[in-house]
């Protein structure tokens, strides 16, 4: 159930009648980290919404205290309040999110997506992955499907912030930086078996075009498999699926000082198919 701050925007994107963007968060991030983005948004004429995963805490200091513990089909709960606006929405994801604003897309909710760093699409990645030095057990280990996994400063470091100097890299840390649902990563850890959860409709007809980003120094969604779930997105023959590295850039391309630059290459996008 979408939360009554959610309700709220949703009410407000219906009522100013403009083109909603849904920003979606990925691993290790909140809501938070999309407010400079949903005031970029705002200004060009779209009404930013800015949802939480299920059951996530308000805030980065109460997620480290009493880390989230999602269950069920996040992707059910964005198409449920995407449900909730009047005009289809475009969908603008990071990391895990990315991954989600794909899935959006291909069951017909987004007007256009936009994917950074994207998390792999089932059936799509080269090898497997996961983040370099993170805390991610066994899949088997039920401890970590149904909890929360946080990164240590050096494993953010390393793993998100390894493209900016290390004053900007605390600072992303302090600001940002938050427990994980321990399944996502897994799930994303196991995408190219095509069993797996993550799925993606290729080929759905009302999916919309689509833009794939990656960092090229990302150490989480290297340009390997940024560039094996372009090459299965690209198959869809109704909607234009397009990829750009992002020179220097690493995981922290959305939050960290280079942001507006990656803001403004995604609403860019975004503006070529939708008149706000």
């Amino acid at each position: 159930m979408p939360s009554s701050f959610e309700h709220a925007q949703i009410r407000h994107a219906n009522l100013t009648g403009r083109i909603p963007v849904v920003f979606v968060h990925g691993l290790w991030l909140l809501p938070t980290s999309w407010e400079r983005w949903a005031q970029v948004f705002a200004e060009a004429g779209f009404a930013p919404v800015t949802p939480a995963w299920p059951s996530a805490p308000a805030g980065v200091a109460t997620s480290r205290t009493a880390p989230a513990r999602t269950a069920g089909e996040v992707a059910g709960h964005f198409a449920d309040l995407i449900g909730g606006l009047d005009r289809r929405p475009a969908v603008v994801g990071h990391c895990t999110g990315g991954l989600l604003a794909q899935i959006l897309a291909g069951r017909g909710l987004a007007c256009a997506a936009v994917a950074i760093s994207p998390a792999p699409v089932r059936g799509a990645l080269p090898l497997p992955i996961s983040p370099p030095r993170a805390p991610v057990r066994a899949p088997a280990d039920p401890a970590v499907v149904g909890s929360a996994v946080p990164l240590t400063y050096d494993q953010f470091r390393h793993a998100f912030a390894n493209a900016v100097d290390e004053a900007e890299a605390e600072r992303l840390y302090e600001t940002f930086a938050v427990p994980a649902p321990g399944a996502p990563p897994l799930q994303a850890v196991a995408a190219f078996d095509p069993w797996s959860e993550p799925e993606v409709d290729r080929t759905a007809k009302d999916r919309g075009p689509l833009l794939l980003m990656s960092g090229e120094l990302d150490r989480i969604v290297p340009w390997a498999v940024a560039h094996a779930s372009f090459e299965s997105q690209v198959r869809n023959e109704h909607h234009l699926t397009e990829i750009l590295e992002m020179p220097g850039r690493g995981h922290s391309l959305t939050v960290d000082g280079g942001w507006r630059e990656v803001c403004g290459t995604a609403l860019t996008f975004i503006q070529r198919f939708v008149d706000a």
